[in-house]
């Protein structure tokens, strides 16, 4: 399911314009976006969690080459789904 299809769906369903939907599941995409940059977790009951998480630094190898190569630190976005979404999804 795309943005356009959610936003599609909730228009007809709250009977709202589709313009004024789409302005309001951008606008929550941003803050979400906006939070996790700056390293804050995103509660949403019932549905889930998305949170930072950092990767160590580490030694990789170049496959070509087989040359050691350091891998720096990374962030990386974690997503675990709340109870009310496991038990539909399941």
């Amino acid at each position: 399911m795309t943005k356009k299809e959610i936003v599609l769906k909730i228009a007809e369903e709250a009977d709202l314009k589709q313009m004024d939907v789409k302005t309001v599941v951008q606008k929550t995409f941003d803050h979400i976006i906006d939070a996790l940059s700056k390293g804050q977790t995103i509660e949403l009951r019932n549905f889930g969690v998305f949170k930072v998480k950092s990767r160590k630094p580490r030694m990789g190898r170049n496959p070509k080459t087989g040359a050691s190569v350091p891998i720096p630190e990374r962030k990386k976005v974690v997503f675990k789904a709340g109870m009310v979404m496991k038990k539909k999804v399941k």
